[in-house]
């Protein structure tokens, strides 16, 4: 097997996958409860804390766990908004967020949501993400990497600039493309939230964490026993929460050795698809995530070859996991201005540590073959 589809969901390690065994068999005991081994869990709970903490240099006491990305991502957003409604109501996004921003922003009918447009590689455009934000504008969200393209955000530079123009905006980043994948240092940075998930580090799925900035106080989603600092009541998932406290012990220790394999990986597949594919474009710009790469072929269709792939247990996909069960087509192309011709022609390449040449090798001898069958069939 061949997967490429690191950006849907990665394989646990097997580290991971036996503390969440030894959580259901183990440490079964409810944190909140008196006993001691309440107390044991609660004591892994903290150590997991402390390790997604130190993947982005925040305090232990500013990660909050979720059930994932988009749950961190309404929470932010949620809060924010409501904390900071008094001030304006005005809202700024970019035009190719995930859906649990963009969907969540445009819930907001009565205020003004702005959505900032891109260029052909999916960079923002910074005159006129600057030129809107005034002192109306209660809230700006991006993502640090994009999901699709695996473009790169300078956040640190966007906020730095948005705090100069309007110093009360909140600023809410989604990271879970980028947590694990790229250095982030979220004092450095300078936001208010962060989010990230588990299951794009190897570690489990319905699993996340929100970095919220110290000191910054915003209104739950959900109200009820006062787990996480009241912030997200309900019993803790242990298991899941010890899953990705683990996946974060282990990015910590391989960051540079997989962030270093990603990158040889990534240029050895770009070398390849130049050497055996005709008429594409790579639409992952030079300065991406490495763990990313867009590629569009014109004259055929990308959910054709996905299923040619399949066949010899080769996994990519078209699109984000969480769109590609839909008709619509890719928002993000649409917005980057793709023809329609490289549009139908789209696959997602997402690499991991696991990958090495001679899986890149057997992908690219593979695909050429079948664009080359996909494209004799539609000229018939």
């Amino acid at each position: 097997m061949i997967y490429l589809d690191n950006c849907a969901t990665t394989q646990p390690r097997k580290e991971v996958v036996e503390v969440m065994v030894k959580a259901l068999t183990e440490n079964f005991a409810n944190p909140s409860s008196l006993h001691s081994l309440g107390f044991s869990v609660e004591k892994e709970i903290n150590m997991a804390r402390s390790n997604v903490a130190n993947i982005i240099n925040a305090d232990d006491s500013e990660i909050y766990f979720t059930s994932g990305g988009t749950e961190g991502n309404n929470i932010a957003i949620n809060g924010f908004v409501n904390k900071n409604k008094k001030l304006g109501n005005k809202i700024i996004t970019t035009s190719i967020e995930h859906s649990s921003i963009l969907d969540k922003i445009r819930s907001y009918q009565d205020f003004n949501v702005v959505e900032v447009g891109v260029d052909r590689y999916a960079n923002l455009n910074l005159d006129n993400l600057y030129r809107e934000i005034d002192d109306k504008t209660i809230l700006l969200t991006l993502a640090h990497v994009n999901n699709e393209i695996g473009t790169i955000n300078d956040v640190e530079k966007i906020i730095k600039k948005a705090k100069s123009i309007n110093k009360n905006i909140l600023i809410h980043i989604d990271g879970v493309q980028a947590f694990g994948k790229i250095t982030i240092d979220v004092k450095k940075i300078n936001c208010d939230s962060y989010s990230l998930s588990g299951h794009k580090i190897y570690g489990p799925k319905g699993i996340g964490a929100l970095y919220i900035k110290s000191n910054t106080r915003i209104n739950p989603l959900v109200i009820g026993g006062g787990q996480e600092k009241g912030l997200r009541s309900g019993t803790e998932n242990v298991p899941g929460i010890l899953g990705l406290g683990k996946a974060a012990e282990y990015v910590e220790k391989e960051f540079i050795n997989e962030y270093n394999h990603a990158v040889e990986i990534k240029d050895y597949l770009k070398k390849k698809i130049n050497e055996e594919l005709e008429d594409f474009e790579i639409n992952s710009p030079k300065n991406s995530s490495p763990y990313i790469l867009s590629l569009s072929i014109r004259n055929i269709r990308a959910e054709v070859l996905l299923h040619y792939l399949e066949q010899d247990e080769i996994y990519i996909s078209t699109a984000s996991a969480c769109s590609s069960h839909g008709t619509k087509k890719s928002h993000v192309l649409d917005q980057m201005g793709i023809e329609n011709s490289l549009m139908e022609g789209t696959i997602r390449i997402c690499t991991s540590k696991d990958i090495s040449k001679e899986d890149i090798d057997i992908f690219i001898s593979k695909l050429s073959i079948y664009v080359e069958e996909i494209r004799k069939i539609m000229k018939r």
